[in-house]
């Protein structure tokens, strides 16, 4: 995190232990089913007050180098007060209530019990429990069986453990084509340049590689960062502009990181017998005239957080929410996939996924 951000972090968690105390003390000197509720209504508005007060100390700080408002920040202190306090709170009312009212005493460890466990799966498990997503699409515009696998999303801001088990189950899926679709380091202008070489030296020791060609997108938080030094020496054709090839037995258009965000772009087909399969970062593309049978994107994240019911939370893009993960048959007849992604959101966001596992894709085309 930011420096500023790491400070803002720490006065709330200051000022959410008064919070705690209050609370606690309203419990003990009670002992009550009724102010068990009354105490965490009043700690419940204290918390959303403190979250809103430090969540515009960005705006308020403006002024100061490197401070902005961000809602991936405000994120970072729902989790602080949510997955810390809360549970501290709970486990603390449960001890103080055993005697006096032992469902409420119950309930309130199980409550904590629930948070910690979700927090154990979205900042421990989850991050990292990579998934490979197979699909397999059946077209009499392919000859022959065709193995692709998107990578989206690496966006880390190291090269460690998890970025080369990613590279590794990339290299055993045997793929024809690799596509990355863009967003690749995720860090300080000063660790940037370090962070790009030390994943192009792990991509070379893993050895990613394709017969029918590797080729990399830019995605929107390369614009301001070195994502080229990734690729440095490796037999990957990285892309900035929209471009299109023939790659086997399919037309493979992949788009600049400015056309993936144009809801009305269109892309034409040049061969109505030729598969054609669209590579963009940004899923808004897909909303546009895209004469193209397979469209491919990142981005999203998924949503990283998703909710039973609800899905995702956010998904940075105008797509629907129900397009910003997964296969999308689109009104046109062609199909959309937009991929959960490998990595996080970086920065001052909190290190979280939930029911949202990172995923690479392999999508097998075979003749119909």
């Amino acid at each position: 995190m930011d420096a500023w951000a790491i400070e803002i972090v720490i006065l709330l968690n200051v000022a959410m232990a008064g919070v705690d105390a209050g609370v606690l003390r309203h419990i003990r000197r009670n002992r009550s089913a009724a102010s068990w509720w009354k105490a965490g209504m009043g700690g419940a508005g204290g918390s959303l007050a403190l979250v809103v007060l430090f969540g515009m100390a960005p705006t308020l700080l403006s002024g100061r180098s490197g401070v902005h408002l961000n809602s991936f920040f405000v994120v970072q202190l729902v989790s602080w007060v949510l997955f810390v306090h809360a549970p501290v709170c709970l486990l603390t009312a449960a001890f103080l209530l055993r005697k006096n009212t032992r469902k409420t005493a119950a309930l309130s460890a199980l409550g904590a019990i629930g948070l910690l466990g979700v927090a154990v799966d979205a900042f421990l498990i989850e991050p990292t429990w990579l998934e490979v997503t197979h699909i397999e699409i059946a077209s009499d515009k392919i000859d022959r069986p065709f193995r692709v696998v998107v990578v989206a999303d690496l966006q880390t801001d190291r090269a460690g453990r998890y970025e080369r088990r990613v590279f590794e189950t990339l290299r055993d899926q045997e793929a024809d084509l690799i596509l990355f679709a863009g967003d690749y380091i995720q860090t300080s202008c000063e660790r940037a340049l370090p962070t790009a070489r030390a994943m192009n030296q792990l991509m070379k020791q893993v050895g990613v590689q394709a017969p029918e060609g590797v080729f990399a997108i830019q995605g929107n938080v390369d614009l301001w960062r070195p994502w080229l030094e990734v690729f440095r020496g490796l037999d990957v054709s990285p892309l900035q502009s929209t471009q299109s090839f023939d790659v086997g037995p399919l037309r493979l258009t992949c788009l600049s990181v400015a056309d993936s965000f144009r809801p009305r772009l269109v892309v034409e087909r040049i061969d109505p017998d030729r598969f054609h399969l669209v590579l963009g970062h940004g899923p808004n593309y897909a909303m546009g005239r895209i004469d193209a049978d397979l469209l491919l994107a990142g981005h999203t994240h998924g949503g990283q957080v998703q909710l039973p019911l609800v899905g995702p939370l956010t998904t940075g893009c105008a797509v629907p929410p129900a397009w910003a993960a997964g296969m999308t048959e689109l009104p046109d007849g062609g199909k959309l996939y937009v991929s959960r992604g490998v990595g996080m959101e970086r920065g001052n966001a909190p290190r979280i996924r939930f029911l949202c596992r990172p995923e690479l894709v392999v999508i097998d085309l075979v003749p119909q």
